[in-house]
């Protein structure tokens, strides 16, 4: 790869574009907590986290082979699911695919002092 490829302007979605999609992702979470008490998906309870994100067998095997491996609390658990909610939100998709709930679980990770 080239310094001009190295230095050039970063490929990729512009701010407007990320704009528009957050502001997608934050009209699809108001219409899921239409006339309850929970505003978006950071603060989902148990019962929201039950309902709004839910796994297929493989996303909870790997959600369960994560929480061993790193010791992760129930806490942690419910943040991943939460924030792989959110990633599905952001790219418009209504269920939580293994893509989505990998990249939550990098954040926790990355987010834990090692």
């Amino acid at each position: 790869m080239s310094y001009a490829e190295l230095a050039g302007p970063p490929d990729g979605e512009t701010s407007a574009v990320i704009r528009a999609r957050v502001n997608v992702a934050r009209e699809q979470q108001r219409a899921r907590f239409d006339g309850t008490a929970t505003p978006h998906n950071a603060a989902m309870g148990v019962r929201e986290i039950r309902e709004y994100c839910q796994l297929d067998k493989a996303g909870e095997q790997m959600l369960e082979q994560v929480m061993t491996h790193f010791g992760l609390s129930a806490r942690a658990h419910d943040r991943i699911r939460k924030v792989a909610r959110t990633i599905a939100d952001l790219d418009g998709s209504e269920g939580i695919t293994a893509a989505y709930l990998a990249e939550a679980i990098q954040y926790r990770t990355l987010d834990r002092k090692q």
